[in-house]
């Protein structure tokens, strides 16, 4: 099975420095990198609401580079610092991006993430046949 990578070209210098793919197509799935909340300048905002909307932007931007939607999500796996302080603002968020039928859905509290101050990473599978 062949696989590729999937970069947008706002992400290609973080790509480059970190050596990792966005997302990988594999077969009819697109695998989602886990995104924190930072900025596409790599800024990580100490505000949690910030940090959801640039993590679904990222998400979204890496999503419309294979021509696919929110709706093409078929599963998501999120990694909370402070889960409980934030899951309502959180879910809100959530709400805004996804329409029925609904993805798949894990939430996880963490002791912590990878980049400094980040409260959330977000990892996603997709499907090249779910989108409307």
């Amino acid at each position: 099975m062949v696989i590729r990578a999937v970069i947008p070209s706002k992400l290609r210098t973080a790509t480059e420095q970190l050596k990792f793919s966005p997302a990988i197509v594999s077969g009819n799935h697109v695998f989602l990198t886990g995104s924190t909340g930072g900025d596409m300048n790599g800024k990580m905002p100490s505000d949690a609401e910030a940090q959801f909307r640039n993590a679904f932007d990222k998400i979204e931007l890496i999503l419309r580079e294979e021509g696919l939607t929110f709706q093409s999500v078929v599963e998501m796996t999120t990694y909370h610092i402070g889960l409980r302080s934030h899951f309502d603002l959180f879910d809100k968020i959530r709400q805004e991006c996804f329409d029925a039928p609904y993805p798949a859905w894990t939430a996880v509290e963490v002791a912590g993430l990878r980049r400094e101050g980040a409260v959330i990473e977000i990892r996603i599978i997709a499907s090249t046949e779910a989108n409307p």
